[in-house]
This record gives structure tokens, sequence and C-alpha cells, in this order.
């Protein structure tokens, strides 16, 4: 089974550089990032096409999460409770054999603006929710952009940017609480030195200066853990395909067993 994660920055704008991913790499369960897009407006349609079922929680021109299945998908979570006016970024569904949640999690700009702090609280929020409606004995997938930078190895330059936004204690702690739970950063369990960047700025030509930050991140209950055989950022779809661009946000995909 291949699960995987992306940002895809857009759905409208990105729906065709999409089609070619799910063709060529054959993912299936995906989380979907920023798809700014109401749900009535989602394209079942063509994913059905291609073998997809979906599930959404859409948000017009902001934030919004969708997860596509080949296999029949049960929405079981949508939205985070409480934290409603921070928009459309959490929905858990039923598949296959997992319980598969995707998340946006807020950016908090800088460490200054008035944002932060929700950030913070948004993430307490989010591991309140996990400790109360799921078990760390359950099949339990939680995949998305987290916008933290767990450590240093995950930034291109923790000299530069560390105690900044994505890099601030306070951000990896609620990472990190996420782990004490009992969740397993399936790319670190793979490779643990792979700094595996997941995003690059769109300016200054930080794909090609290898100036990347791992913030798309996929997590796994011990039982999908032990499933695990491979993590990969498939940095081959940040860049342009047949004329299309890229998210900002390297696709990440694990094949279990």
């Amino acid at each position: 089974m291949r699960i995987a994660t992306w940002n895809i920055n857009g759905l409208r704008a990105r729906l065709d550089f999409i089609k070619i991913w799910l063709q060529e790499r054959d993912p299936d369960i995906v989380g979907l990032q920023e798809l700014k897009m109401t749900d009535d407006i989602f394209p079942h349609d063509e994913l059905a096409e291609l073998g997809y079922h979906a599930i959404t929680h859409g948000q017009k021109a902001w934030n919004g999460v969708a997860i596509l299945s080949k296999h029949p998908v049960e929405a079981v979570h949508v939205g985070l409770p409480g934290q409603e006016d921070q928009g459309a970024r959490f929905l858990a569904g039923r598949t296959a054999d997992l319980t598969f949640a995707t998340v946006y999690c807020p950016n908090g700009k800088n460490i200054t603006h008035e944002d932060y702090p929700q950030k913070l609280q948004w993430f307490d929020a989010l591991i309140s929710f996990i400790e109360s409606n799921h078990s760390v004995d359950e099949s339990l997938v939680l995949c998305g952009d987290f916008n933290i930078v767990p450590t240093p190895l995950d930034s291109w330059s923790e000299q530069k940017l560390g105690g900044g936004i994505f890099h601030t204690d306070q951000e990896r702690a609620r990472f990190q609480s996420l782990l004490d739970w009992g969740f397993h950063d399936l790319h670190r369990e793979y490779a643990p030195e792979d700094p595996g960047y997941s995003w690059w700025d769109y300016r200054g030509g930080a794909f090609h200066k290898k100036q990347g930050l791992r913030i798309d991140v996929l997590l796994g209950t011990p039982s999908v853990r032990e499933r695990l055989q491979s993590v990969r950022a498939d940095r081959d779809y940040r860049k342009k395909k047949d004329g299309l661009t890229a998210s900002d946000h390297a696709p990440v995909f694990a094949d279990l067993t």
C-alpha cells in the first residue's frame, strides 16, 4: 500500500499536474492540503475516472483538505472542534484498513504576529483531540503540512532560521507531543540522517540551491510503523511537468506492506 501527503497550493491550478502524478506514482491513499475551493466544486468525477473516491472539507479561496482513496472512504471527523475560526484544516476518514487523517496546520506568519499564538493553540487542540478520540493501538495515519520543522536536521539552515517561525521551541514541543503520544515520524524512522526537504520557496531559486524545509510529514502509529518499507519526498514533482507549474511543496509518500 502506498500512502501520501501533498500540499497542492490550489487544486484548480494544479489538477492536471496532480492527475499526472496519480497516474505515475499510483498511490492508494492521499491526503491533500490547501485545496482553496469549496466542497461543491471539488472535481469528484475527474478523480473517479482515475479510480479515486474522495472526501473533502473545503473552503472558498483558502485552506481546505481532502482524502483520495482507491478504496471506499467514510468521513469520521470533519474539522477540528473548537478551531472553526482557523478554517478548514482537518479531515479524517476510514479507508482500507486505516484511519487516515490529513491536516493543513496554521502557518503562524512570524513569531511576533497574532497568528503565532493561535497556531500553538490549534496544535494544542489537535493533540487533545487525538488523545480523546484515538488509541495508539489502532492503525492511524496523521499526515499533512505541519508548518513545523521538527528538528535542525529538517532545515536547510538552522543557523540562519533557528528561533524563527517553523523553528521555535514552542512549535517543536507540539510536534514532539504527537510523537510522545505514540506516533512515529515515518520519514525519520526510515531515513534517520536524510533531511528529506518537502518545501522550497518559489523565490530566489531555493529549489535549485537546495534551500528546503521538511514540513510535510507522515505520522503513523506503531502498527503502521511495523508495515513501513520506504519513504520518499518526491522532488521530481516539485518541477514543472508538460508545461504545468508545480506546487511549492513536493508530495511525500510511504510504501507499506
